[in-house]
């Protein structure tokens, strides 16, 4: 997971957008979007800006993608949880068993199939279409 991923991530689980992401750190959207894009490279202030206004972020985590203090129990939230707390402003260090589970998850395979389109004619007419 390189720098920018983990920028994502925390977006992920603060449920921000790129936009939203720029408006909460003080930065413009564009440099948000050249960031993430990888045009160009955060600077020294973007990483401050990110680590003012998300204080449970790990700095050693953001940077390097690693930490090297121990998580405060009260600070941990499980993974699982994540998603249903009212705080969200949190970024862990990602696993590749993490990464493995949440591919499984994405794949075609758990997908959603289309079972059956049903086109609706303004004469009140309708015609049915299964794959």
């Amino acid at each position: 997971m390189d720098l920018t991923d983990r920028f994502r991530y925390i977006m992920k689980i603060n449920q921000l957008t790129a936009s939203a992401f720029a408006d909460k750190i003080g930065v413009q959207r564009s440099s948000v979007s050249h960031v993430l894009s990888g045009r160009n490279k955060p600077s020294l202030e973007f990483i401050q800006k990110i680590l003012e206004n998300f204080p449970r972020v790990d700095a050693n985590w953001l940077v390097n993608g690693s930490t090297t203090t121990s998580f405060n129990k009260d600070d941990y939230i499980p993974e699982e949880n994540i998603f249903s707390t009212q705080q969200k402003s949190i970024a862990e260090p990602v696993t590749k068993e993490k990464v493995q589970k949440e591919e499984e998850l994405n794949s075609p395979v758990n997908a959603k199939k289309i079972e059956r389109i049903l086109v609706f004619y303004s004469d009140h007419t309708f015609e049915e279409y299964k794959p």
